[in-house]
């Protein structure tokens, strides 16, 4: 997805420390996707710009796209990171520089990893369910992935398991003793979780992730606080167990990982370590280099990329800190 960071104000409550934010209740902000979809932005933050290895999360719907072309994002390139794509309503077709052409739809779960460079569109089929709903996330590559080279994957098979009154499905890493076929390239971990009744769950929680729970249907309720459909819920640190309990048909992503120390420049659709880095991607891209290559089956025109600030971009760490 094509993506131009804003950040929202400051959200963390009076009196808490940046050093352990404890929990705390992001509840993103609104940004145009393409012509017809509206994302709720809820990664980054200045409250947090990171969960672990995960610096992007976008929620998109519930919308009625019944009388609606759905979702329209052109080709665009990407550069340092994963995407993860989930639906839970709706269809969308990938298409990419390496020729794949992917459908996904609900349950299924796509991985793109752009390595040095790979574009690709979004959109959905002509013919295409009413309702649309999902995420989409990025995972920021580590050295050596991020120079290396691009790759996609579609897992319809995902470890699955019901424990009481809640379903799981992991997306990607390891929980509760399964292991996602997903690649990543730090311990990471992205599960759904889906409650079928009253009765709370209890997640056995690594205490060296960070963590963060998105609700994306239904309501929830973690530490005393009520967390709303479309809203992130910031874990505190050093965890060993999450409990929490929702509404029957409540469906909610639990999002970790360790915590990841390299400061990144983050700007339009581009992971980087610093200014010149960005700058070159971005010239890379509008020069219609190589690097990038062709989107498959698409011909509609490439999305131009939008000017550099005219200051220098500066490398931030997790907690929004500069560097550099």
């Amino acid at each position: 997805m094509d993506r131009t960071e804003s950040l929202p104000a400051q959200t963390r409550p009076p009196g808490v420390a940046d050093e352990d934010p404890g929990s705390v209740l992001l509840p993103g902000h609104d940004v145009p996707l393409g012509r017809y979809t509206t994302v709720r932005r809820l990664l980054p933050q200045r409250a947090r710009r990171m969960v672990g290895a995960w610096c992007f999360v976008d929620h998109f719907g519930p919308d009625d796209v019944a009388q609606r072309p759905g979702m329209e994002v052109p080709p665009h390139p990407h550069t340092g990171l994963q995407t993860v794509t989930w639906l839970l309503d709706g269809e969308i077709v990938h298409r990419d520089s390496l020729g794949n052409v992917q459908p996904i739809r609900p349950g299924q779960l796509n991985v793109m990893t752009s390595g040095h460079g790979i574009a690709h569109s979004e959109r959905s089929p002509a013919s295409h369910p009413p309702l649309m709903h999902g995420v989409q996330l990025w995972v920021a590559l580590p050295d050596p992935a991020r120079a290396g080279a691009a790759d996609f994957a579609h897992h319809a098979d995902l470890p699955r398991w019901r424990t009481g009154d809640w379903d799981h499905t992991l997306l990607v890493g390891e929980l509760g003793g399964e292991r996602s076929p997903a690649v990543v390239h730090t311990p990471l971990v992205g599960a759904q979780l889906q409650a079928h009744g009253p009765a709370p769950a209890t997640l056995r929680l690594r205490p060296g992730f960070e963590y963060a729970l998105l609700a994306m249907s239904g309501r929830a309720r973690v530490d005393g606080l009520s967390l709303e459909p479309g809203a992130l819920l910031l874990l505190g640190a050093g965890r060993d167990r999450l409990e929490l309990t929702a509404e029957p048909g409540s469906r909610l992503m639990l999002l970790g990982g360790e915590p990841f120390d390299e400061p990144l420049v983050m700007w339009w659709n581009f992971v980087g370590r610093s200014h010149e880095e960005v700058a070159a991607a971005r010239d890379d891209w509008m020069a219609g280099r190589d690097r990038f290559g062709r989107v498959a089956d698409d011909a509609a025109p490439p999305l131009p990329a939008p000017e550099l600030p005219t200051v220098r971009l500066k490398a931030r760490d997790r907690r929004g800190d500069l560097h550099g």
